[in-house]
């Protein structure tokens, strides 16, 4: 019991992902049949669909725009400001998190990269923005690689040939799946930094306390 509370937050979201996934799957599935069926295409299994241009394509292009969501917020937090929002770092006053960590090298309980310095705490002290990039560009290349795939079959469909990778990086249509998504993740990423001046939610580490003054900056 106490290692569920411990770790509720992150197993309730990885429950509602894997169950939102399963919908995904499912309703993209018989989506997907029925689009094959329009065009005189036999029905194919679900693993044949889950690797299937069409369930890449739509799977990664989400999650591209999430890891760019995050990496971003998680960079740009570092430099800018916004005054009264919890998502913000106080204006004019120091944060632990701007901190050096050099500074605790001789500390047992400091992570490793911190005790070993050098090249790899540098690396550490910037692994989660970095690693969401990654995510990112991998997400990016599966979603340019799925639609590839998923303009290839659909142009065979009307008797055309294939769509190559590079190719289908010039079309407007893959673009047009990126920016759709990107757009609607920095305007929440705004409306969540703006609102959260004004609005609160009494014990969320996203809001400030419910008493605080809509002028007050941080938690």
């Amino acid at each position: 019991m106490r290692w569920l509370r411990e770790n509720g937050l992150s197993l309730t979201l990885l429950a509602l992902f894997a169950l939102s996934m399963l919908g995904q799957m499912l309703a993209g599935w018989r989506s997907y049949d029925e689009e094959r069926r329009q065009h005189h295409e036999s029905a194919v299994t679900l693993p044949a669909y889950l690797t299937s241009g069409s369930f890449l394509s739509a799977t990664f292009e989400n999650w591209e725009s999430e890891f760019l969501q995050m990496g971003a917020f998680v960079v740009l937090t570092v430099f800018l400001h916004q005054k009264g929002s919890p998502e913000s770092k106080k204006l004019g006053e120091p944060e632990p998190e701007d901190e050096d960590p050099a500074t605790h090298a001789d500390d047992p309980k400091a992570p490793w990269p911190v005790r070993k310095g050098g090249v790899v705490l540098r690396l550490y002290a910037h692994s989660l923005s970095l690693t969401m990039f990654l995510l990112f560009v991998l997400s990016f290349g599966l979603h340019a690689a799925g639609s590839a795939a998923k303009a290839s079959e659909e142009a065979a469909w009307h008797g055309d040939g294939p769509v190559g990778l590079v190719e289908n990086l010039g079309n407007a249509e893959f673009w047009f799946e990126s920016f759709q998504n990107w757009q609607s993740e920095f305007l929440s990423m705004a409306a969540l930094a703006l609102l959260a001046i004004y609005l609160r939610e009494r014990g969320s580490p996203e809001s400030k306390p419910v008493a605080a003054p809509h002028g007050a900056t941080g938690r």
